[in-house]
């Protein structure tokens, strides 16, 4: 067999499909399957529109003798790799990790309705929006099959109308080998610190969690929360900070590399991600490697990955009072902290590269 991987970002890019195309090109190999990639890198310089034209050429040219197409998000690379696989009669395989028209219309457009609710309407969106949710789910029910990281975003993407017979759940592949995961870095006995990491985004709830800091504040005086990441948000996540005064116990350090970010949550007492969506946070695994207890959503495929109360726990989104009494919680019970960072370390080893590339080739071989 011989694929082509269709791909918005390849390294030195950074980010998840650029690791994920990256493992595919390494690892497929090894099991008989030559692999290709094309990245929409090479024409990203171009205007927009004459890129999506000049990639598709691109792809034109260089999947003539492959057996099939694997293209990594339903739209940048999505629609001209369904338009070359249609054309040149290939089989077209789709992996989809989220809904991009919903994430543009909430950080662009305003929308607030959640995803659940979203992936099933289609009126009342701005044009663009309803645009791109047509290519989505087009270039989706085009697809002879799809993968996707969580059994949460099947059922998101059953909802544009994909029967889910074609639809299968592979579980992305985390390296907790690194030995960036095995060194040590305890946090000042003096400090309780709280880590969040993530886009700066309406939903990943940061405004909420910086509500509640004064109240922690009471009975840990010397806490500290780090926001690491950047986004469209942070004018309003800063604010919200100089509002309640506290530029003193909440630091937002952007981007950072991931030495750096590790090393933040590694000395944190505890970690929280207080999102409203999320489709397979390879962070929640980042952050159990490190050893760090987790408090985050139900939202999405949190509930996936974290089992609340063995080693994780779960909450509402925003939900002030539970957020606080979690984080009270393993800020004060060291036998919990510990019990959490023990079962996390063990949860991530089921995600292994050898599990995620079997059970991909799988697919790509029906």
């Amino acid at each position: 067999m011989k694929i082509t991987i269709a791909t918005g970002i390849y390294p030195p890019d950074i980010g998840g499909p650029a690791t994920y195309s990256k493992t595919l090109f390494d690892e497929l190999p090894k099991r008989g399957i030559e692999t290709e990639v094309v990245s929409f890198g090479e024409v990203r310089h171009l205007p927009k529109g004459i890129s999506h034209i000049s990639y598709f050429f691109k792809l034109l040219r260089r999947v003539s003798n492959s057996d099939l197409i694997f293209a990594q998000d339903p739209v940048s690379v999505g629609l001209p790799a369904l338009l070359v696989a249609v054309f040149l009669r290939k089989k077209f395989i789709l992996k989809i990790v989220g809904d991009y028209a919903w994430e543009q219309g909430t950080t662009r457009y305003f929308v607030t309705t959640p995803l659940d609710d979203f992936s099933k309407e289609h009126r009342g969106y701005p044009f663009f929006i309803r645009f791109l949710k047509l290519i989505q789910a087009l270039v989706a029910r085009g697809a002879d099959r799809i993968i996707v990281p969580s059994k949460y975003l099947k059922k998101i993407v059953s909802n544009w109308g994909v029967s889910k017979e074609k639809i299968f759940v592979v579980y992305n592949s985390f390296d907790h080998n690194d030995k960036i995961f095995k060194e040590s870095a305890p946090s000042p006995a003096d400090e309780k610190i709280i880590v969040s990491v993530g886009r700066l985004v309406p939903w990943k709830g940061f405004i909420t969690l910086i509500s509640i800091i004064p109240r922690l504040i009471k009975h840990f005086p010397g806490i500290k929360l780090i926001i690491a990441g950047d986004g469209p948000e942070r004018r309003n996540i800063e604010n919200a900070v100089r509002n309640i005064g506290l530029e003193s116990n909440i630091f937002l350090t952007g981007g950072l590399s991931k030495e750096k970010l590790f090393k933040y949550i590694k000395s944190a007492d505890v970690f929280v991600l207080n999102t409203s969506y999320e489709g397979f946070s390879h962070q929640l695994l980042e952050v159990m490697a490190l050893g760090t207890p987790i408090i985050t959503t139900t939202a999405g495929g949190n509930s996936e990955i974290i089992k609340n109360e063995e080693n994780g726990i779960l909450v509402a989104p925003d939900d002030r009072g539970a957020l606080q009494k979690a984080i009270e919680r393993i800020l004060v019970d060291e036998e919990l902290a510990k019990k959490f960072s023990i079962a996390g370390k063990k949860t991530v080893s089921f995600f292994t590269v050898e599990r995620m590339i079997n059970e991909t080739i799988k697919v790509l071989s029906i």
